[in-house]
């Protein structure tokens, strides 16, 4: 193990070491987020999926447009990125070679003699936090992706990824009750809004039991949820009005038939 003993007046170098960690596990998930699969996988079919439908980049519109095939593969890439994320940032906090050995001094009375003592104790970035801050860059990074001007998904699979990969217990019972509002309703907007909404009841509640530890987690999934519900800001617009479209199942020929490319643009 690595390993550096610090003196009090240099453990502002074992914080910044800390800060470096987080960059970087800020700057990993960030990229592997903006990665845009949907654009992509449908790029690589010859359209540019910002063009037809709804232009999100997620799964859902990918499904809608190009078929289940590909909406699958795309929603599994981007959950796939996101449980990437957060095992790096989990492994990253918890390797033995990110801890740190801080010894403070301190003093004692023996009798009429004044001793110096030393208090030495092991440091490290808690694994919650190398975990939440992968998962906060990653879902930012689909939502604003670099490389497409900051227009990208609404980050329900990343989610899901995410979740999977920090709390299982907690993505089961919010991709149930996904499961059951779209099939009541035929409404991805309002099944994906239900599970964000889930997400930090069903975090406090196995908190609380104690199936989990650690209030983090809470404050993640608070924030996650807000985002989410945030991003579909419109789809609430729509849903209010009674304008929202639902999600019918396409004939397989049509569903097999991408939509034709945009005609280029005449100089």
């Amino acid at each position: 193990m690595l390993a550096e003993i610090l003196e009090p007046q240099n453990q502002f170098a074992a914080r910044f070491f800390w800060f470096r960690l987080d960059a970087i596990i800020v700057a990993i998930g960030y990229l592997l987020g903006s990665i845009p699969f949907g654009y992509l996988v449908a790029r690589a079919r010859g359209i540019d999926i910002r063009q037809h439908g709804s232009g999100n980049i997620g799964a859902t519109n990918v499904l809608r447009t190009l078929g289940k095939g590909p909406g699958l593969t795309v929603f599994a890439c981007d959950a796939l990125k996101g449980l990437i994320a957060v095992l790096i940032g989990s492994h990253i906090a918890t390797d033995p070679h990110n801890i740190r050995v801080i010894t403070e001094a301190g003093h004692a009375y023996q009798g009429a003699n004044l001793v110096v003592t030393h208090t030495t104790y092991f440091v490290r970035l808690p694994e919650a936090v190398g975990s939440i801050t992968a998962a906060i860059a990653c879902i930012i990074g689909h939502n604003f992706p670099i490389w497409l001007g900051f227009k990208g998904g609404k980050g329900m699979a990343t989610s899901a990824g995410v979740l999977i990969g920090m709390m299982p217990s907690v993505a089961v019972s919010c991709l149930t009750l996904w499961f059951i509002v779209f099939k009541a309703t035929r409404y991805v907007s309002l099944a994906s809004i239900a599970a964000a909404i889930m997400l930090p009841v069903s975090t406090m509640v196995f908190l609380l039991l104690g199936y989990m530890r650690g209030w983090p987690y809470f404050y993640f999934a608070v924030a996650a949820c807000l985002l989410a519900v945030w991003r579909h800001r419109s789809n609430i617009v729509r849903l209010a009005n009674g304008t929202e479209n639902r999600f019918e199942k396409k004939p397989k020929a049509e569903a097999a038939e991408p939509p034709a490319a945009p005609p280029a643009a005449q100089p």
